[in-house]
C-alpha cells in the first residue's frame, strides 16, 4: 500500500470490532507474538500482560482516555508541522478520538503493576491507534502499516513525557469534572444548615468533656468552612498540574521531537481540554520528579482528615437513641443489625471515615513512591496516578452520598440540646470576671461533687447573689451574635 502524498489510502467508516476468531501475529523490534485476534492491541501490550499479570488492579480507563488527547493533539501538531501527512492525521485523529470518548475501554487491559515509567501504557495506547487507524484505511491489522505505532502514533514523544502529561490530564479532568463539584456540594448543604441552626444553644465540647456554649450552627459551620479550605488547597495543586512533560522526550531535552512542539501541543491540548494547560518550564524537573502528582495527594489527604472529623463528628453525636449523646438524628437509610431489631446505624458516616482512611494511605505510597526518582525520570509513576485516581474518585462518590444520605437529611434533637445546656457545669465560666477563676471553679467542683445545680450550687457558696446568677448565666448571651466568626 503506497502512502506518498500523490497517492495514499482514503479513510472509510469503520465500526469499532473485529470478529477474528483465534489469534493473530504482531511484531515489535524483539520478534512476533500471538495476540487475540479480537483485539486492536499489538505485541508490547501482550508480551506486558505476560509478564506482569500481577493482582487485580488494572491501569485506570481514565489515564488511557487522557492519553487519548495526548496522541490526538500530537497528531494534530505534526501534521499541522508538516511531519504528518493529512490523512495519517485524520486517521489517527478518528482513532483517539474513540479512545477519549471510552469506545476502546476494552483495549487497554494492562496491569498497574508494570515498567514504573508507564511504557507499556504508552505502546497498549500507540498499538491500539495504530491498528484502530489501519482498519480504517483499509490495511491489514499487525502490519504497522500504512500507520506505525512507533514512528506515527508516538512521533515526536517519549512514554517519559507523555504518560506524565497522561497523569496531568486525569488528575486535572477529575478534580473539575468531579471531586470540586461534589465537595462545594457538600458544603454549601452543610452551610445552608448551618444557618437555620445559628440560634439553637449546645453544649460544646472540648477534649470530650464539657465546655461553654456555642450554637448548633456555628458547630457546623466550622465544618463547612473545613470543606472550603479544602477546596482552596486543591485548587491551588491543581495549578502544578497544568505544566506538561510532553516535549521532554527522552530525557526533558526535546530530542526527536520538533521545534516548538512542546508549546504547540501544549496549546493544542488546552484547546481540546478547555482547561488552560501549558509547556513545563524545565522538562527536567518534570520528567525526574513527579512532585505536582504528590503535592496534589497531599491536598485530597487533607481532604481527607477534614471529612473523617466531620464524620466522626456526626455520628458520635447522632449516638443513642436513648444512651447516647442524641443531639441530632440521621437518616434512616437501612438497618443496622442482622440480630438487633430496629438498630439503625450512621452507615454513611462509617463510608466516610473508611474512605478517607484509604485516602490517607494512597497518599503515603504516593508521597514514598514520589521521593523514589532517580537522575531524569521518577520511575514509579503507575503507582501514583493509580492512587491519585482511586482517592479522588472515592471522595467524590463519597461526599456525594454522604450529603445526599445523610447530611441533607440530618434534624436536630432540640429538647436533648436543651437538656444538656441546662446540665452543663461549664456555664460557670461566665462567673469567672464577676467573682474570680478560683470561686467559679469551687462552684462546678461543688455541683459535680454533690450532684446539685449549678445554680444551686452557686447561691450555697455565698459567692454571688441569685440576682448576680440569672443576669449572667444566659447560655444565649455567651455564643456572640450567632454569626460564623463572631
Amino acid at each position: 500500500m503506497n502512502d506518498t502524498a500523490n497517492s495514499h489510502p482514503v479513510m472509510k467508516d469503520v465500526a469499532i470490532g473485529l470478529d477474528a476468531a483465534g489469534e493473530r501475529t504482531e511484531f515489535d523490534s524483539m520478534g512476533e507474538v500471538k495476540v487475540p485476534a479480537d483485539r486492536y492491541w499489538g505485541a508490547q501490550t501482550q508480551r506486558s500482560l505476560l509478564h506482569f499479570n500481577i493482582g487485580g488492579d488494572r491501569m485506570p480507563k481514565a489515564v488511557y482516555r487522557a492519553y487519548g488527547t495526548v496522541k490526538k493533539a500530537a497528531a494534530l501538531v505534526n501534521g499541522q508541522s508538516g511531519h504528518l501527512p493529512g490523512w495519517k492525521v485524520d486517521a489517527i485523529v478518528k482513532a483517539a478520538d474513540e479512545a477519549i470518548a471510552g469506545k476502546l475501554d476494552d483495549h487497554f487491559p494492562l496491569f498497574v503493576w508494570q515498567t514504573g515509567s508507564g511504557t507499556q501504557s504508552n505502546m497498549n495506547v500507540n498499538e491500539v491507534l495504530s491498528n484502530r487507524a489501519i482498519q480504517l484505511l483499509g490495511g491489514t491489522l499487525g502490519s504497522q502499516h500504512p500507520v506505525g505505532p512507533n514512528d506515527d502514533v508516538n512521533m515526536g514523544q517519549s512514554s517519559n513525557d507523555s504518560f506524565p502529561t497522561a497523569m496531568h490530564i486525569a488528575a486535572v479532568t477529575i478534580i473539575d469534572d468531579r471531586l470540586i463539584p461534589e465537595l462545594d456540594k457538600l458544603a454549601s448543604t452543610i452551610e445552608t444548615k448551618a444557618y437555620g441552626w445559628m440560634d439553637v444553644v449546645k453544649v460544646g465540647r472540648t477534649h470530650l468533656e464539657d465546655a461553654t456554649p456555642l450554637s448548633v450552627g456555628q458547630e457546623w459551620s466550622g465544618w463547612a468552612a473545613q470543606i472550603r479550605a479544602v477546596i482552596s488547597e486543591i485548587r491551588h495543586a491543581r495549578e502544578g498540574l497544568l505544566e506538561l512533560a510532553l516535549g521532554g522526550t527522552a530525557v526533558g531535552t526535546g530530542l526527536n521531537a520538533p521545534a516548538g512542539f512542546s508549546v504547540n501541543v501544549a496549546s493544542k491540548i488546552a484547546e481540546l481540554t478547555g482547561k488552560p494547560f501549558v509547556t513545563a518550564p524545565n522538562k527536567f524537573m518534570a520528567q525526574g520528579s513527579l512532585d505536582p502528582m504528590v503535592r496534589a495527594s497531599a491536598a485530597l489527604r487533607g481532604a481527607a482528615v477534614s471529612l473523617m472529623k466531620i464524620a466522626n463528628d456526626m455520628r458520635w453525636l447522632a449516638s443513642g437513641p436513648r444512651c447516647g449523646f442524641g443531639e441530632l438524628k440521621l437518616p434512616a437509610n437501612e438497618p443496622g443489625s442482622s440480630i438487633m431489631p430496629g438498630k439503625v446505624n450512621p452507615t454513611q458516616c462509617e463510608a466516610m471515615v473508611m474512605i478517607s482512611i484509604q485516602v490517607i494511605g494512597d497518599d503515603t505510597a504516593t508521597a514514598f513512591a514520589g521521593s523514589q526518582g532517580n537522575f531524569e525520570l521518577n520511575a514509579m509513576r503507575p503507582i501514583i496516578i493509580n492512587n491519585f485516581l482511586h482517592s479522588a474518585a472515592i471522595l467524590a462518590d463519597g461526599c456525594e452520598k454522604f450529603r445526599t444520605y445523610s447530611v441533607e437529611g440530618t434534624e436536630i434533637d432540640r429538647d436533648r440540646i436543651q437538656s444538656y445546656v441546662d446540665n452543663n457545669l461549664m456555664l460557670v465560666t461566665a462567673l469567672s470576671p464577676v467573682i474570680g477563676y478560683q470561686k467559679a471553679a469551687h462552684i462546678a467542683e461543688n455541683a459535680a461533687a454533690t450532684g446539685s445545680t449549678l445554680k444551686a450550687a452557686a447561691l450555697s457558696s455565698g459567692f454571688v447573689t441569685e440576682a448576680q446568677y440569672d443576669k449572667v448565666i444566659v447560655p444565649g448571651n455567651m455564643i456572640g451574635t450567632g454569626l460564623v466568626g463572631a
